[in-house]
């Protein structure tokens, strides 16, 4: 969704006044925007009297101030490499939240792409901090448990302060014990069985990705939850795109037929992960007659373009710019202080999701 323009201005302001000066050109694809857009806010903050604006580029009208090394003397230069994959429209709030904190610090940014068949190798990480970056806030792809289990060594082993952001390590594996904020996937899938439970639905499908951390505890929770509340009485999980899976090299599945699914187990209700699988399938229902809500609730997880469906989609939401922020302000408290003997004592910060109810949910008609 688009973002107002007077936080697309102080994220301006926060990077011009980091660097001391930015080209519009180079704002305008880190913003993701047109150029005319920066243009437009840039010549806004100048007439303000917040920054000079030059020929393509805006200058900060404050000295840009070193920021602080561990050991407490100045630096010149310094930044934190942030690190997300290829086409994750879910981790751009989070990076949203992590870069608005660290300008507002006045640290610089430096933002790695991974691509999206090949998971980050030790090779790439060395490289992305080889150059000016003290500080590593990263979302590994992991798009199974054994690529996950091939980073534990030597991710844990970067030589800089890193924090985890959105990945959650499983007990007893090396990455426990690094810093890491995650949204408690737990909380939010348990927030949407509540809420359909709540409305008289007892038979509930989960059709879900399976191909990130995310993903998998989504699927992990709702089989927990589900068995657990006796209330339900029928529950299942399924792929929810043909090309989901945790291999992106296994042929795709056929699509999933969520109508015929839902008919022949007597299913009222769905929670769908994420929101684009979630809106197509939703399509797919009233293609085939399904009414929502009057024949089946939906609720969406993630909440990127939820609100967009017809009708708005009921949606979990995870607090995604707010764990980026945690992670981005954990990381900064590493970069201020020194060690202390024996090291920093891992820090793992898990933030509650919410429910954000609108038009695809409706009590149960008898």
């Amino acid at each position: 969704m688009r973002e107002p323009s007077v936080d697309r201005r102080q994220r301006i302001l926060a990077a011009v006044q980091s660097r001391g000066a930015a080209r519009v050109s180079e704002l305008a694809t880190e913003l993701e925007v047109s150029v005319v857009t920066v243009r437009r806010d840039v010549e806004q903050l100048a007439r303000a009297g917040r920054l000079r604006r030059g020929h393509g580029v805006a200058r900060s009208v404050v000295p840009v101030e070193p920021a602080p090394v561990a050991d407490g003397s100045a630096a010149s230069g310094g930044a934190v490499a942030i690190v997300v994959p290829e086409r994750h429209a879910y981790l751009n709030e989070v990076v949203h939240g992590a870069r608005t904190a660290l300008e507002e610090a006045g640290m610089r940014v430096v933002l790695h792409i991974a691509p999206q068949r090949t998971d980050l190798a030790r090779a790439d990480l060395e490289r992305i901090l080889s150059g000016v970056a003290r500080g590593l806030l990263i979302a590994p792809r992991w798009r199974s448990s054994s690529t996950e289990d091939a980073d534990h060594g030597w991710l844990a082993e970067a030589g800089v302060p890193t924090v985890l952001m959105e990945r959650r390590p499983r007990a007893g594996a090396a990455l426990h014990v690094m810093d890491s904020v995650c949204s408690d996937h737990w909380y939010g899938v348990h927030l949407a069985v509540e809420h359909l439970v709540s409305m008289g639905h007892r038979r509930v499908v989960l059709a879900a990705r399976d191909d990130s951390p995310t993903a998998r505890a989504v699927r992990s929770a709702f089989a927990e939850i589900a068995a657990a509340r006796p209330e339900v009485e029928d529950w299942t999980v399924v792929l929810s795109a043909p090309d989901a899976g945790p291999d992106p090299d296994d042929p795709p599945l056929p699509p999933l037929q969520l109508a015929g699914l839902l008919r022949e187990r007597g299913a009222t209700a769905a929670v769908l992960h994420g929101d684009v699988e979630a809106l197509m399938l939703v399509q797919q229902l009233a293609e085939d007659g399904m009414r929502v809500p009057a024949d089946c609730s939906v609720v969406a997880y993630n909440d990127v373009v939820a609100a967009l469906g017809s009708p708005p989609l009921t949606a979990v939401a995870p607090p995604k710019a707010e764990v980026g922020r945690a992670a981005a302000e954990l990381l900064m408290q590493r970069l201020a202080t020194a060690d202390p003997p024996g090291g920093w004592r891992p820090c793992r910060v898990e933030l509650l999701p919410e429910l954000k109810i609108r038009g695809s949910t409706a009590p149960l008609s008898v």
